[in-house]
């Protein structure tokens, strides 16, 4: 039998069949369900609301009104969070999402594994500057040289790569922390600011290699994430995580490096075209001397140029806080930052009319960012058809959101949610450029739809060959190669001095130093990292589907397929694709009576469940 077709306009279908579905782990047809995907979807409103910031009434407020809101403002909610908001009225459902710093939250501090020991500060910029300088001082990251032997820079090796593999393995705890509290937060906004911010001051573990800093900078999101705007751009631009990505440690007086300023003008507050090159080499100035030690902001006097300089027009012996200060003062700013907000919140469609009144607003609130955040999420404009059900989710806010509707209190280990992620192109903790994410349509190619229908299918049938990717690292810099020569007793000097060869290239000439080897340093480093760094818990998706839609009341196939639907897809059915969905369920059970059912009920509802969440209306929020 043919599972269901997708819907909503054009009418166009897609037929594939179970055995498909089973061998293949998604649906095919995805260029029919790409073009379905960027087709505005009609939602039930009185009026067209497009542009109007008034608030809407209580009268107008209901569950399909409440449930977007807990989509938008968070991660979804459940059918008992749904009901519960909207018994609320409006202001009330607003107000609890944004002034929630009241709400007990009773989660977990990160874990840390104790990977870091001060020795490795200043951490080396690379391998060759950390075993040069043991070289030169008989020391580095806190190890000695050995005074005799053989390799006696091998520990000093060793140690380079530890950190860096033992950062990275700890970036990815953090990471599954951090979507452990996006999925058990009382504060759901709290979270997805906090996601929003690390779209927009883009820093990655792959240049910073520091997981405290990252965890540093993600905790600054949370306690600032809707307070003062100026408050939170001075505390990322002071942070040791923003430091490190933009290279300030290298900007100082009489060399001036432009790339925290242009940052900060560029992606943080205003904008492309809104400065020249001129008001960046200038605020570069104001900006030498700012770096870290370790984890704390420090301003070396003698390295910060204190002369007068000109920015945007204006004129001082400005430090870098006050080059923020002149960059927040131009109504281009509290435009730039809102209508980022409002793109992310409701839909990239932005008036310039509308992103002048809400930086006027967010400007006249001296950048305070939780009133502009409860002036959109109560507008009729957040409400309206062009807004509801029009948002690509992003792979994080599609994972988070799937397990919240599922009923999961914990993110499960399998599949890995940091390459499932990965795989879908958010990784948490690793944005591709200082520009974060691209967002919207972005986010849905052939490839990737396929992705996310695998993603369901391997939380509901986990890969029962399923290897833990932070505990078998063999594809990573090539070390499997060096594990196998090892167990075979061999040196594995041989994998940097190939057995009789030439050695003729540059970059084998400068690998063959004997006083370490840096295959086996790399190799040893992983396997420091993984005696020291804790495993993710690796527990499969605890789901009962048949438990849920019985505890609903469904006593029918078509019940159960009708309560499914309303719990997970957020986009209106038509009627022939909602009775499909229905007419499937209750061929794979073989009966309409859920009754008859109980003992093998499972299995179809995961089959069922696994088509409702390929429908490309679930892709949309």
């Amino acid at each position: 039998m043919d599972l269901p077709e997708n819907s909503g306009p054009p009418a166009e279908y897609r037929e594939f069949t179970k055995d498909t579905l089973m061998t293949t782990r998604h649906p095919t047809g995805v260029f029919a369900l790409l073009a379905l995907l960027f087709v505005p979807f009609a939602c039930a409103a009185a009026t067209d609301w497009t542009g109007d910031l008034s608030p809407i009434s209580r009268e107008d407020w209901n569950a399909e009104r409440a449930a977007h809101l807990l989509e938008r403002a968070g991660f979804g909610g459940t059918p008992e969070d749904i009901a519960r908001f909207a018994a609320m009225t409006p202001e009330a459902a607003v107000k609890i999402l944004v002034y929630h710093k009241d709400i007990p939250n009773d989660l977990p501090a990160f874990d840390d594994s104790g990977a870091h020991d001060p020795g490795l500060e200043p951490f080396p910029a690379s391998r060759p500057a950390a075993t040069d300088l043991a070289k030169e001082t008989g020391e580095s990251m806190g190890i000695r040289v050995k005074p005799t032997g053989n390799r006696r820079l091998q520990p000093v090796a060793n140690k380079f790569f530890y950190w860096l593999r033992a950062s990275r393995l700890e970036t990815n705890r953090v990471a599954y922390w951090w979507a452990n509290r996006m999925l058990a937060t009382q504060r759901p906004l709290e979270e997805k600011m906090a996601l929003f911010w690390h779209g927009h001051f883009a820093t990655s573990e792959e240049k910073v290699r520091d997981y405290r800093k990252m965890l540093k900078q993600n905790e600054l999101f949370r306690a600032q994430g809707t307070g003062n705007f100026r408050e939170l751009l001075i505390s990322v631009a002071q942070g040791p995580a923003m430091l490190a990505f933009l290279d300030a440690g290298v900007n100082v007086k009489g060399a001036p490096n432009e790339n925290f300023a242009r940052e900060i003008m560029e992606m943080f507050s205003m904008g492309v075209g809104n400065y020249s090159e001129t008001d960046i080499r200038e605020a570069a100035r104001a900006f030498t001397g700012w770096n870290f030690v370790d984890l704390n902001f420090v301003v070396t006097p003698e390295k910060h140029d204190e002369s007068m300089k000109t920015v945007l027009g204006k004129q001082g012996g400005f430090d870098g806080v006050d080059v923020i200060d002149v960059i927040l003062s131009q109504p281009v700013a509290s435009q730039y930052v809102s209508g980022k907000i409002y793109r992310y919140f409701v839909r990239q469609d932005l008036a310039p009319e509308m992103r002048a009144e809400l930086g006027a607003r967010l400007r006249q609130s001296n950048y305070e960012i939780a009133p502009l955040l409860e002036t959109i999420f109560l507008s009729r404009d957040f409400y309206s058809a062009a807004s509801m059900a029009t948002h690509i989710k992003s792979p994080v806010e599609l994972v988070i959101s799937t397990y919240k509707k599922m009923g999961l209190t914990e993110v499960p280990g399998v599949p890995d949610f940091n390459d499932v992620t990965e795989t879908l192109g958010q990784k948490l903790l690793y944005p591709p450029t200082v520009a974060g994410w691209a967002n919207g349509k972005s986010w849905i190619t052939p490839g990737l739809l396929l992705a996310r229908g695998n993603f369901v299918y391997d939380t509901l049938y986990p890969d029962i060959n399923f290897l833990p990717p932070d505990r078998y690292p063999l594809t990573d810099y090539k070390i499997g190669a060096v594990n196998e020569k090892l167990a075979l007793g061999q040196d594995v000097t041989s994998a940097t001095k190939p057995d009789a060869k030439e050695v003729t290239s540059m970059s084998m000439q400068a690998d063959r130093d004997e006083d370490f080897n840096t295959r086996l340093a790399s190799f040893r480093g992983w396997q420091m990292a993984l005696q020291k760094v804790k495993p993710i818990p690796r527990a499969t998706a605890q789901l009962d589907l048949s438990a849920m839609v019985l505890g609903a009341g469904c006593k029918t196939a078509r019940e159960a397929a009708d309560y499914l639907l309303a719990r997970f897809i957020s986009v209106p059915l038509d009627a022939s694709t909602h009775e499909r969905v229905a007419k499937f369920l209750e061929n794979e059970l073989g009966t309409a009576d859920l009754t008859a059912a109980t003992s093998f009920l499972e299995e179809p509802l995961r089959t069922t469940l696994h088509v409702i969440l390929s429908l490309p209306e679930y892709q949309l929020g």
